[in-house]
């Protein structure tokens, strides 16, 4: 038996986690391959590569792209570009979009290269003001690749663009869905992220609303809401998965869509009526913790689907301030083991209990 602090990690533990990582890696598939820089802008001018719609509206300035050049014509190492192979054979660009375009822009276009540091003697230059015989040292350099096959699902790929891209600016989770699942699902998560109910009951900072944080939360209280049987302690996949379905559900019954906008107001009126600081800690809170703002907002639409009538019940008939403020609910919706579905289903259950018990 191992120990990991007060944790007891004993065979059956380390079997789950050996199975968890064989699954994880059965989903990359991958060769490696090199590309010179002439055929990497010609395969880009020739739409050859695709490029996801999550990543198009990404673009360097043209500083990074000047530097990104120098680099290049010095010889200087340059990361791996990832693609996808899809089934026409084209390959869809996983991470490196901006490093292909800037290529495709110099060498077969008019960029005009800004201040450079090193090669200071080339600043102002485009490619067709350089010698014919650098040109074509440029044209033979080569950068190298890796494809993932034809297999690897969409989570997978999204995933390691994530990855890849950590630290950087880059799209977050909400922000590729509204790329990669474009649909009308989605069009309603778009819509719903801006009600004026939802942002006063769940404030947010500058940063967040721009990076599509009330996208997530919208996503987050339809997902869970309809049920946790294929979550698996990976809330991005799950969601993934779930958007990717229901936009197809929605497709087909063009009902749906306001039967769930009706769900999720219904849901925020009641939360607006009975909690007295909607997903706040405080009178005077600037920000919505995502386990708070889960468990109230699937607590709520849970008791009211089990005890319709309490819809209509008002603030005094819960007490709620009495264990809003208290150490168990403050203990479930703290952020350690947040997203482990026991925690999740711990902290939504929470709610749901001393809402259907009043």
């Amino acid at each position: 038996m191992m120990t990991n602090g007060d944790l007891l990690i004993g065979p059956d533990e380390q079997a789950a986690a050996e199975q968890q990582i064989v699954e994880q890696s059965k989903r990359i598939d991958f060769y490696i391959t090199e590309y010179t820089v002439e055929i990497l802008a010609n395969k880009m001018r020739a739409k050859e590569y695709v490029v996801p719609r999550y990543q198009r509206e990404f673009t360097w300035e043209p500083e990074r792209k000047s530097k990104f050049i120098e680099s290049v014509i010095m010889g200087l190492p340059i990361p791996f570009v990832f693609f996808w192979e899809m089934e026409d054979g084209k390959l869809e660009v996983v991470d490196g979009s901006q490093r292909l375009r800037t290529l495709e822009e110099f060498i077969l276009g008019n960029f005009r290269l800004g201040e450079l540091d090193q090669l200071s003697h080339i600043s102002g230059f485009t490619f067709a003001d350089l010698p014919e015989s650098r040109q074509r040292k440029i044209k033979n350099k080569s950068i190298r690749g890796i494809v993932l096959n034809e297999l690897a699902d969409e989570a997978a790929r999204l995933d390691m663009f994530e990855r890849i891209n950590t630290g950087s600016k880059i799209a977050n989770k909400a922000e590729v869905r509204r790329g990669a699942l474009a649909g009308p699902f989605l069009d309603l998560v778009i819509e719903l992220a801006e009600d004026p109910l939802l942002r006063s009951l769940a404030p947010m900072s500058k940063k967040q609303k721009d990076e599509r944080g009330y996208d997530e939360l919208v996503t987050r209280f339809f997902a869970y809401g309809d049920g946790l049987g294929d979550y698996k302690d990976r809330p991005a996949d799950f969601i993934f998965q779930y958007a990717k379905k229901m936009n197809l559900a929605f497709a087909t019954d063009s009902t749906l869509s306001i039967s769930y906008t009706r769900r999720f107001r219904d849901t925020l009126e009641f939360i607006q009526r009975v909690f007295p600081y909607g997903f706040r800690k405080s009178p005077s809170g600037k920000a919505t913790p995502r386990a708070r703002y889960e468990a109230i907002a699937l607590g709520s639409y849970l008791a009211i689907r089990e005890r319709p009538e309490i819809a209509d019940f008002g603030r005094e008939q819960f007490n709620v301030d009495e264990w809003l403020t208290g150490k168990q609910f403050v203990d479930i919706t703290g952020s350690d083991g947040a997203n482990a579905r026991a925690r999740l289903e711990g902290r939504i259950g929470f709610v749901r209990e001393k809402l259907v018990a009043a």
